[in-house]
């Protein structure tokens, strides 16, 4: 019964027998900007924030593959993505109901949290095509500066195709709310869910399936493009701290879309998620500059700025599911958590991460949904289990339990995602190539791969 009812998994798409009620224009407005902010998050977010991060011989060419990443995986979306990620099939991955985008159109209607509440399932989609396609070009950050763009774009198809669509639909995918008229209707409408919803993995906007997710392909491809030349031997430093900053913020700005749109309605729950978003955010920047003042002797921009961004990861899987006391905590853990993962961890790993997608992605992702676990319980603050039967919290909640529940989750997202990752680097590797040659790479890819400059002299 435990795992009835999550508020925060996203639903199925509206199968009722009568015709489902007219949306509320309030609903519909805030998801439909939601879906834009998340869509400002890429562009020109994360690509401001990467772009920055690089050499200046290498700026377009990180620009580029944002911009490309994104398109290529918004049509693929359409093809057959959320299809995959949001029809009914198995617990595991989804059907073909919505192939080619058959009976995408004006009339078709999508659940929501609550019972008898709905959205035009055009919004859902757009909505969730947003998360898809920065998920992707997240990737990208921790091979920058190496990569053959015809890689990126065959891993972005392989990996896109083979990880995210069933981490999206294990974690996300149920019948809605309306399947769960009764208690002894519980058991079959798990039966339709996605693994991880069924198990009651707590994910609100995607800590697994976003973050962790991506960190871990990020992770597998630093490794398979091998270290920069010169890494570890020259200085290999940010061209434009500026745009880096401006990119952070632009991603702040954004994710309270990422984050409060995800509720799907315009209610409390998203007002808790944009609240939380919001201040776990600030808490960390805040404890990644305590941590880095100490250690250093100098707080730095870049680092206020990852912080901020560590911050951001962590509270997406708890946005919805803790109080502000919860979502401050997991912020300022989160913040210094994530000094150790671009430094300490980094140096144990060994991969030339070289935007640290994983120290700050992964261990931000991996602290938040470990945390979402202790922090969701009503005793410190949270919403709890949510039963969808009643529509109560319910009255018994474990913290063991929970966190070990979100445990699981992450184990299942590190092996799916560093599996599928591997073998379509291997793919990659084999066919169009991985990795650009050395007097490319010497030479900067704007030049080498795009023809064109970013700063003309």
């Amino acid at each position: 019964m435990a795992a009835a009812a999550l508020l925060g998994a996203f639903p199925a798409l509206a199968q009722t027998a009568a015709a489902p009620p007219a949306a509320d224009k309030g609903d519909l407005a805030w998801l439909l900007v939601c879906a834009a902010l998340v869509i400002f998050m890429t562009l020109p977010g994360l690509a401001l924030f990467y772009g920055g991060l690089v050499r200046s011989k290498n700026v377009l060419s990180v620009l580029m593959q944002c911009l490309l990443v994104f398109s290529l995986v918004a049509v693929l979306w359409a093809l057959y993505g959320y299809s995959l990620a949001f029809t009914a099939g198995n617990a595991f991955i989804g059907g073909w109901d919505r192939l080619f985008a058959r009976g995408l159109d004006a009339g078709a209607m999508a659940a929501t949290f609550s019972k008898g509440v709905y959205v035009p399932e055009l919004a859902f989609f757009a909505f969730q095509g947003a998360f898809a396609c920065i998920t992707c070009a997240l990737i990208v950050g921790a091979f920058a500066e190496r990569a053959k763009f015809a890689g990126v774009l065959l891993f972005t198809v392989l990996w896109f195709t083979f990880a995210y669509t069933p981490m999206a639909h294990m974690v996300w995918f149920f019948p809605g709310p309306d399947a769960f008229a009764s208690n002894e209707a519980v058991p079959g409408v798990l039966a339709q869910s996605g693994f991880l919803f069924a198990k009651g993995a707590l994910d609100f906007a995607g800590g697994t399936v976003v973050h962790i997710n991506a960190a871990v392909a990020g992770l597998v491809g630093a490794y398979m493009t091998g270290k920069r030349v010169g890494y570890g031997r020259e200085a290999i430093k940010p061209h434009n701290l500026t745009l880096t900053m401006i990119g952070a913020s632009i991603l702040w700005v954004g994710w309270f879309g990422f984050n409060a749109g995800s509720a799907l309605e315009a209610n409390a729950v998203a007002a808790q998620a944009f609240v939380n978003t919001f201040l776990a955010t600030a808490a960390a920047v805040l404890g990644w500059t305590a941590v880095e003042w100490i250690g250093k002797g100098k707080p730095s921009m870049l680092g206020a700025a990852s912080g901020a961004v560590a911050g951001l990861v962590a509270i997406t899987p708890a946005a919805g599911f803790v109080g502000l006391c919860g979502a401050l905590a997991i912020g300022a853990i989160a913040g210094a958590a994530c000094v150790w993962g671009v430094n300490g961890l980094k140096r144990l790993l060994g991969a030339d991460d070289a935007l640290d997608v994983f120290g700050v992605h992964g261990v931000g992702g991996i602290v938040g949904a470990l945390l979402t676990g202790v922090f969701a319980a009503p005793a410190l603050g949270g919403a709890g289990i949510w039963d969808y039967v009643t529509e109560t919290a319910l009255p018994d909640y474990s913290i063991a339990a929970q966190v070990w529940i979100q445990l699981q989750g992450v184990l299942v997202t590190v092996a799916l995602s560093g599996g599928v990752a591997l073998i379509a680097f291997l793919i990659v590797k084999y066919t169009v190539g991985l990795r650009v040659s050395e007097d490319a790479e010497r030479e900067g890819l704007d030049i080498t791969s795009h023809g064109e400059s970013a700063y003309e002299t």
